[in-house]
């Protein structure tokens, strides 16, 4: 996996600055005057910085951008980068900051100079993040990201506030690698067998079959994926940190590896980004990958339904009626809208084996939230206030997007069927509002539950300040953060 770069921490130390080599990163609150390593660097450096921080450009930049002094003289790197961070800056503003640096860093490192800022933790976590790149199947990649060293004041204290975030940042970068790889490399079986070998790192997997799935009447999922060659599977993750025989938390995603649309062919154009339509199952094993590493101290079940939707002979038809693990019967109005299909027989799984204290689903969902919301926040749908303001307010301390939706049994009337208990789709008006409706009929009425409908966030158009343009791991850290909320305090 592409996994994020090791970040060391040291003693600020002006020798070992200026003999580096690489580049340098001086992070520089705009009040007040620069500390005492940075005031004898630029000394060094014959002034270059004093003159920087006194310019127009310095003034312009907000907190955590940045500008370069390239080729300084007096020292030995190749660059210096100049980073604008208050002493008081808030978290997003220090991961910002970090982030500036990351973008930046090549084949040579980077040393940065963090000495009098509070918050280098996250100005690691920052940059860690913003590093990433997927450039495996490139023949023209460079060398890989050279070594990053933080310099601070209390060292051993940034470095143990660090760690929880490493966890973190590889739960995130584990999440941007599955739904950044083509759908020939990740199949059912390849997404199956790399959350497999999480078990070396102490979590309990399972893989359910075709022959277990169809013993538990999972006739929902199996429909989606009857038309491809590659088997569909439900793979369990479970974290037992917490209390002995405390009931789990359930976190459950669609894992739709390709997304044809099936017999309901989508449009050739832009269809090779359905490689991300398993973009629910990528965040939830990036969060447990997170809770594993960081050995938290909670019980978490992850559920992933795995399916590949493809047109064939075989594959499920327009007009088809199904059978759902619940019981409920679903007319197939659509075969593009597979994913509720996938999701309605994982979560009532989830209930009926583990009994869990609450659930949250995730799932590249539909096309209509990012008509309604864009790219900068995903679809909140809950039948439970607590749950839901608990998860808005842990999505926003992590500069993660997210806005509530509503719901209500007015929207029930467009996925009534003729001929089943229901259709899995109600037409365009409020597309994603009826695809949730739909799902909360696979919820039981005391389990607190919410649906995030990422697809607008999991794979943007262009970069954001935490990622390179392309997935973006979005959810993995509002997750963390909730299940430590809720369950570590």
């Amino acid at each position: 996996m592409s996994a994020p770069v090791a970040v060391q921490f040291h003693e600020a130390d002006f020798d070992a600055l200026s003999k580096a080599e690489g580049r340098l990163a001086l992070l520089l609150a705009p009040e007040g005057r620069p500390g005492a390593v940075a005031r004898r660097l630029d000394r060094q450096m014959r002034g270059a910085v004093t003159r920087a921080m006194e310019g127009k450009a310095w003034d312009k930049l907000k907190p955590g951008q940045s500008l370069d002094l390239a080729y300084p003289a007096g020292i030995a790197a190749e660059a210096v980068q100049l980073v604008k961070l208050p002493k008081k800056a808030s978290v997003q503003e220090a991961r910002k900051a970090g982030a500036a640096i990351g973008k930046a860093l090549g084949e040579s490192g980077v040393t940065v100079l963090a000495a009098g800022q509070p918050k280098v933790a996250d100005v690691a976590l920052g940059l860690a993040l913003r590093a990433y790149a997927f450039d495996r199947y490139r023949s023209d990649r460079d060398g890989g990201k050279g070594a990053v060293t933080v310099m601070a004041d209390k060292p051993d204290a940034a470095r143990e506030a660090f760690a929880p975030m490493a966890a973190m940042a590889e739960g995130v970068c584990f999440t941007r690698d599955l739904v950044s790889e083509p759908a020939n490399v990740l199949t059912t079986t390849d997404f199956a067998n790399r959350l497999s070998d999480m078990k070396k790192i102490g979590l309990q997997v399972e893989v359910l079959e075709e022959k277990d799935l169809e013993k538990l009447g999972m006739g929902a999922l199996l429909g989606v994926g009857q038309g491809s060659e590659s088997p569909s599977k439900v793979v369990v993750m479970q974290w037992s940190g917490g209390k002995k025989g405390e009931a789990p938390f359930a976190l459950v995603g669609k894992g739709v590896v390709f997304d044809t649309g099936g017999i309901s062919i989508k449009p050739a154009a832009g269809m090779e980004e359905m490689t991300m339509d398993m973009g629910g199952a990528g965040v939830v094993s990036g969060v447990m990958r997170a809770l594993a590493l960081r050995k938290a101290k909670a019980n978490v079940v992850g559920l992933v339904g795995l399916v590949e939707n493809m047109p064939d002979g075989k594959a499920q038809r327009p007009g088809d009626i199904v059978k759902s693990m619940k019981g409920d019967t679903i007319e197939v109005i659509n075969t593009d809208a597979e994913g509720r299909l996938v999701l309605a027989d994982v979560l009532w799984y989830a209930q009926e084996r583990f009994k869990p204290s609450g659930m949250i689903n995730l799932a590249t969902l539909t096309g209509a939230i990012i008509i309604g919301l864009g790219h900068e926040n995903a679809g909140v749908f809950s039948n439970d206030d607590k749950l839901c303001a608990a998860f808005l307010k842990a999505a926003e301390a992590e500069g993660e997007g997210a806005w509530r939706m509503p719901m209500g049994p007015a929207y029930d009337e467009q996925i009534k069927s003729r001929l089943a208990d229901m259709k899995n789709t109600g037409g365009r008006p409020a597309g994603s509002i009826t695809a949730a409706q739909f799902l909360k009929r696979f919820v039981k009425d005391e389990v607190p539950w919410i649906h995030l409908d990422i697809a607008g966030v999991a794979l943007p158009p262009k970069e954001t300040t935490l990622a390179p343009k392309g997935a973006t791991g979005w959810g993995v850290m509002a997750l963390d953060r909730l299940v430590r909320d809720m369950f570590e305090g």
